[in-house]
């Protein structure tokens, strides 16, 4: 044995390669045990846990109460983004309320006569393709059940809110053959605030979303016509961490 050079003989050649190929096994074995147990010592079960503190939706946005000169058109988008503080009030912390802060994005595709809207341009009752843009920062307070555990983050859940909405901006697109193509300013003529109620629920990721808006969006007396259109949002509401 002391005089074989490995190559030598093909058998000790082979046991050589045998020995490398466990002595790597093993190392590599070694440190994927190791990698395994240190993530087992950062994820050690937190009984003091806290559920579902960041959330995004996206919803198809529908108005309630249109004026008769008034109709939607294609896809009306939704989107909201934002941050709950979970305080569990129950000993296994299935319930809870949640307070929170966030924004959101609100895109409105209709058929509109623009007098309705009374801006100081329009001059004519023509109907128009228009989108009507608005950005909200929002408050949300919830009342929360989940049957969530310690060692799982697959759970069903029961979140009940409502919601505050201070307006931010407001804007309107329109396609017009008289007018032209042009963004306006409706800020002023927009409810400063927006309230509702909403539903979601669900099992893990997918929770289906439900919001309805209390308040009209125009202010009374700022259109041409009286519109107390409101908010409905169908949509999907995701929650993380």
């Amino acid at each position: 044995m002391g005089n074989c050079i490995e190559g030598s003989n093909p058998f000790l050649s082979a046991d050589f390669q045998r020995i490398a190929y466990m002595n790597k096994f093993c190392y590599l074995f070694l440190l994927v045990s190791t990698i395994g147990f240190a993530q087992t010592e950062g994820t050690a079960v937190d009984s003091l846990f806290r559920e579902d503190q960041v959330y995004v939706s996206v919803a198809y946005n529908l108005l309630q109460n249109k004026p008769d000169n008034a109709s939607q058109f294609s896809f009306s988008t939704g989107f909201t983004a934002g941050f709950f503080r979970d305080l569990p009030f129950t000993k296994n912390r299935h319930w809870s309320i949640a307070p929170g802060l966030g924004y959101a994005y609100t895109d409105i595709n209709q058929n509109i006569n623009l007098q309705a809207i009374s801006l100081p341009t329009i001059t004519t009752a023509e109907m128009v393709r228009s989108s009507m843009q608005l950005h909200y920062l929002e408050i949300p307070l919830e009342f929360r059940w989940r049957n969530a555990s310690p060692e799982s983050h697959k759970f069903w859940r029961i979140h009940t809110g409502i919601k505050a909405s201070y307006l931010l901006s407001g804007k309107l697109n329109y396609e017009s053959d008289i007018q032209g193509n042009k963004t306006e300013s409706i800020k002023n003529s927009l409810n400063n605030w927006q309230y509702g109620a909403y539903l979601s629920f669900g099992f893990n990721t997918w929770n289906p979303y439900i919001y309805y808006g209390f308040q009209p969006i125009f202010q009374k007396n700022k259109t041409a016509v009286e519109n107390n259109s409101s908010a409905l949002h169908i949509g999907l509401k995701f929650y993380i961490l």
